[in-house]
């Protein structure tokens, strides 16, 4: 089974992305903990909710990897806790960046920044999404992982990821370049 990790800023698509490749894929999907666990917190989370959410995510990626089908569909991973955690505590619990060296993810979709922000309630910096894009890409390069832009809107967005999958997939692997 190979995990495929959606990531992007806030406001890509990256849920909606999960659920058409799962769906595409018959295979299963891991949603956000981050979602879960916020709608259920009573204040603004701190640092410390960081690394009970990196332990959600990381059960249920584990739960639904057992049911994956061929392909493990990941809404997120801890890339997108430590980018969030460098940027707003400006460090990474050490357990945190532990769990981020030793999980291995097998291609990334990186979702370009090319659809319109939908405002929510859990969404912190519409202002900022070009920034974080250029922080998950860049930190895509430097740790060596394979990924893939996925640009476009509605039918066009999930072409375009479908094509990075079978292309890194079947060996033709333009990991770092927009197959748009």
């Amino acid at each position: 089974m190979k995990k495929i990790v959606v990531l992007g800023p806030e406001s890509t698509g990256k849920s909606e992305l999960c659920q058409h490749l799962a769906r595409h894929y018959e295979t299963e999907w891991v949603p956000e903990y981050a979602r879960f666990y916020l709608d259920r917190l009573a204040e603004e989370y701190q640092q410390h909710d960081l690394k009970s959410i990196a332990e959600g995510q990381l059960a249920w990626e584990d739960e639904k990897a057992e049911y994956a089908n061929k392909y493990l569909i990941c809404d997120t991973n801890l890339i997108v806790i430590k980018v969030w955690s460098d940027h707003k505590y400006e460090n990474t619990e050490s357990w945190i960046q532990a769990q981020l060296d030793n999980r291995k993810y097998d291609f990334y979709l990186l979702n370009n920044i090319d659809i319109p922000w939908i405002p929510d309630p859990q969404r912190e910096h519409p202002k900022l999404r070009k920034h974080f894009f250029d922080v998950f890409k860049s930190y895509l390069e430097k740790n060596d992982q394979p990924y893939a832009i996925v640009s476009g809107i509605e039918g066009d967005r999930k072409k375009c990821a479908v094509d990075a999958i079978e292309n890194y997939f079947s060996g033709t692997k333009n990991a770092g370049i927009d197959p748009a």
